[in-house]
């Protein structure tokens, strides 16, 4: 016996059969999946699908009704509380005080944590995120996308093994959003795993998985490239004439399972190449219409889903 600390298992996080439910109701059911370490995962589905009870599940924040599983190679049954120590959890509301400056709010934290040098720390995350000169600025008083990077540094401040993003950049401008994914990227490249939600498909693409849940079921997981793949969708897309009227006859058409507009355009697909084929033939022959053979996006995949999806909460 060498007294050697074991190797870290490859899986950041490893759970099978996990459900949740709240009252008579399911909110998650039967999930079972691997994130690895390093690795940014994302989640996605539509608002109510169970995306955060499965995020505090899979950490230990949340108890399971069933299932088993590890989070950092600790029980998320057994060990919740040594798990928890070791996450950083950043949710879609800002929850940092904001009559504190930016770096007494960051001082607070280390403090919290019980870190030995409070101020060097604080001034060290302040340096990282791009803080400088902001530093004695009231956080209530931030912008938007500036609240987004100081919970950010709060929330990586005490060295998580397992960073958690609720929605982290909702209502954020596009320039301040990707300076934020640039800022994930380098954490997960230092060995930090992300779970993310996002309802955003350039985010979902900049992950190196995502995971789709609706109303409680992991209904896809993989690459994008997997999951696309997976779904078996056969596109098209259309343009010309009026977009929403055309729509609207395309979606009372049978063998057609997905229509979705998308600016001047409108995507159409289906999962029976010949029963989508039969449906749009009448429509190819408009001459305001033109017609292409697409490749489907990972947008497309997600309509597709959701449209296939059951709302348990109805």
């Amino acid at each position: 016996m060498t007294g050697e600390p074991a190797p870290a298992p490859d899986y950041a996080i490893e759970v099978e059969g996990l459900s949740k439910s709240f009252g008579d109701r399911v909110v998650v059911h039967d999930l079972s999946m691997k994130v690895r370490r390093g690795q940014i995962y994302g989640f996605l589905g539509p608002n109510g699908s169970g995306k955060t009870t499965t995020i505090r599940m899979l950490c230990g924040l949340l108890t399971p009704d069933s299932g088993r599983g590890t989070c950092l190679g600790m029980d998320i049954l057994t060990q919740a509380r040594e798990i928890r120590r070791h996450v950083g959890y950043m949710t879609q509301r800002f929850s940092l005080y904001a009559d504190l400056s930016v770096r007494e709010n960051l001082e607070f934290v280390a403090r919290i944590y019980g870190m030995p040098d409070p101020s060097g720390a604080a001034r060290a995350a302040v340096d990282r995120l791009g803080l400088s000169g902001r530093d004695r600025q009231l956080a209530g008083s931030l912008s938007g996308g500036w609240k987004q990077r100081l919970a950010l540094g709060a929330c990586i401040l005490p060295s998580p093994q397992l960073l958690l993003l609720d929605e982290p950049t909702a209502g954020v401008d596009p320039k301040a959003r990707r300076e934020f994914w640039a800022q994930i990227h380098e954490l997960a490249a230092e060995g930090l795993t992300v779970l993310v939600s996002t309802h955003y498909m350039d985010e979902a693409e900049r992950c190196h998985e995502i995971a789709y849940i609706a109303y409680g079921e992991l209904l896809a997981q993989g690459t994008v490239d997997e999951v696309i793949a997976g779904a078996g969708l056969v596109t098209w897309s259309v343009t010309g004439g009026d977009p929403a009227r055309l729509a609207r006859e395309l979606e009372a058409t049978p063998g057609i399972e997905m229509v979705a507009p998308f600016g001047a355009s409108v995507h159409v697909g289906g999962h029976d190449e010949a029963a989508l084929e039969a449906a749009i033939a009448p429509f190819r022959t408009r001459p305001e219409l033109e017609w292409r053979r697409d490749a489907p996006t990972l947008e497309d995949v997600f309509i597709d889903l959701m449209n296939r999806s059951k709302d348990n909460f109805r």
